[in-house]
């Protein structure tokens, strides 16, 4: 099956790539993998929170957002190499604007492991950091980027 099929049985549709909102691209390749910039929860072009972990946001609520930042980035490879070349995803980085005190930040960034779980399955397995940080580009409550191996 390929990886743009097994996104149709699951109901996932990929977005469109999320403009860049300074001096840089969605993702660029080098080689064998494709590294996303930071990609945030977009959707329909519109950031879909603002605030941070903990306070504005709840944990749950950032999952879903996190969820949604790995769509994105997904987005960015799929416009640059086409998804049905990933091989494997290698590595997620996950940012989290947390409030003062906020220490589930890896729970947070589940919401992008997973969703590459359900995708790519055993592919999907990386290497992880999920970081907290004090604030993200214009308020996100999340950033998400990736590293995937392609054919």
């Amino acid at each position: 099956m390929t990886w743009s099929a097994r996104l149709a049985e699951l109901g996932i549709e990929l977005p469109a790539v999320a403009a860049p909102l300074a001096a840089y691209v969605p993702a660029t390749r080098s080689g064998e993998y494709v590294y996303t910039s930071g990609q945030l929860p977009f959707v329909g072009g519109e950031l879909a929170a603002t605030g941070k972990v903990g306070a504005e946001v709840s944990p749950e609520e950032a999952k879903q957002h996190a969820r949604t930042s790995a769509l994105n980035a997904l987005a960015a490879v799929h416009a640059l190499v086409g998804i049905d070349n990933v091989v494997r995803v290698v590595k997620v980085v996950g940012f989290v604007a947390s409030a003062e005190g906020f220490t589930g930040q890896p729970a947070v960034v589940n919401g992008a492991s997973e969703l590459f779980g359900e995708v790519f399955g055993d592919a999907g397995v990386h290497a992880r950091s999920a970081v907290g940080v004090a604030e993200l580009p214009i308020g996100a409550p999340v950033e998400v980027e990736v590293i995937v191996e392609v054919k």
